[in-house]
């Protein structure tokens, strides 16, 4: 820690609500630049990337390939969908080219993707693809609110699938259901986040988001006892509650923030766009295709609103940016603690900053490292460290020996 530029805050910035984005502001995961609009400081890097590799990991297992789409957008191909005006889509950052001409910065990549596919889709052969990238989005939103889980520049990962029919394209869907389920599990999120019923647009009669329990969030679900059946208010009618068998009575309400979505868009941009390929008889078909996005920062920012406390963040063991939050007192307790650092550098944050231990136990709660260590004078005369679990506040000895070969 002496050796960072980034150092714990007393206060968070005074227009801050949220209690999420204060914590990560104080703590040094973020850096508000303006409203809408944060810089992901060294730890708040590492935790956006220990979600992006869960999630590679998991996309890994059903055959998804990772690219990377430009921000820039030249109107042409968006004009084709429909949705270059905006009075189709109002969140459009758009700006002038010296040259001449217009560019906007990508709120969402269906048309980029569905248009390069053109020069690599061509038979049936060449189907399906899943194609998905990790890539900072903009939308000139209204109002940004509720720190980094609503923003006008985040991080999202966004998936497409291309499918010869809505066969091919269905089993793909549930393998990403299941996906999806892991990945918010292995986020710490697997107990609170439920696949929900969603307005299908008029794509398909229901799409399906996933939605984390949080009294902050801001969707309303409705669940049954068993949570079985979770649905967002805006399908929350008649007509659906007797497809499902149940009635509003039987429904408890809850507030809800939304971690990631997954829609059919059958041929709504390869129609308009031209991709097509030639099926076993050579018959011209259009591509049959699917999105599917998490907004990776926005999730980030759901885990330290919903697992914090008083006195600061907790996070969950696999997104956290280091597992060991390592603390010296004494002069055998930090020669010691030195010697531990050393070994395990990638797994440890290192408080070896000149201060007082109750300080450095304050800022080691503040930044909610998943176990804190300490080796002290007093502790080494019996050959022990003490850790403590952020989460349990359950504190317990180790013997020195067993720590190191652990």
């Amino acid at each position: 820690m002496s050796k960072t530029f980034v150092k714990t805050l007393r206060d968070a910035p005074k227009d801050e609500t949220a209690r999420s984005a204060k914590l990560l502001i104080r703590a040094g995961y973020v850096h508000k630049e303006m409203a809408g609009v944060y810089d992901f400081l060294p730890l708040g890097l590492k935790v956006l990337e220990n979600i992006k590799n869960i999630i590679r990991e998991e996309l890994s297992r059903i055959d998804c390939e990772e690219l990377q789409l430009t921000a820039l957008q030249k109107p042409d191909i968006w004009e084709k969908s429909g949705r270059w005006s905006d009075q189709e889509v109002d969140i459009w950052f758009k700006t002038e080219l010296a040259a001449g001409g217009e560019l906007g910065l990508a709120p969402t990549h269906e048309e980029p993707i569905t248009d390069l596919m053109k020069t690599y889709i061509k038979s049936y052969k060449d189907l399906p693809v899943y194609a998905y990238q990790f890539q900072t989005k903009f939308r000139n939103e209204l109002r940004a609110k509720s720190g980094i889980m609503r923003t006008r520049e985040f991080l999202m990962k966004d998936l497409y699938s291309f499918s010869a029919d809505e066969a091919e394209h269905d089993e793909f869907y549930h393998k990403v259901e299941g996906a999806y389920k892991r990945i918010y599990e292995r986020c710490g999120l697997g107990d609170c986040t439920y696949q929900t019923f969603a307005s299908g647009g008029i794509f398909s009669k229901f799409s399906h988001e996933f939605q984390t329990i949080l009294p902050v969030g801001e969707d309303t679900i409705y669940y049954n006892s068993d949570k079985s059946i979770v649905l967002n208010e805006e399908v929350v009618i008649p007509e659906v509650l007797n497809e499902f068998g149940v009635s509003k009575n039987d429904l408890e309400k809850t507030r809800a923030a939304e971690v990631g979505n997954i829609f059919t868009i059958k041929y709504k941009y390869s129609e308009p766009l031209g991709l097509d390929f030639a099926d076993k008889n050579g018959e011209k078909k259009t591509v049959y295709m699917g999105c599917y996005g998490i907004g990776v920062s926005r999730v980030m920012g759901v885990i330290a609103e919903k697992y914090a406390d008083d006195n600061g963040l907790i996070w969950p063991e696999e997104v956290a940016p280091f597992k060991y939050y390592l603390v010296g007192i004494g002069e055998k307790g930090v020669k010691a603690a030195e010697e531990i650092y050393a070994k395990n550098p990638e797994k440890i944050l290192f408080d070896d900053r000149d201060a007082r231990p109750g300080e450095k136990f304050a800022d080691a709660e503040l930044i909610g490292i998943p176990v804190r260590i300490v080796v002290s004078d007093k502790t080494l005369e019996n050959g022990e460290v003490e850790l403590t679990n952020r989460k349990s506040g359950e504190t317990a000895r180790c013997p020195l020996e067993d720590l190191k070969a652990y």
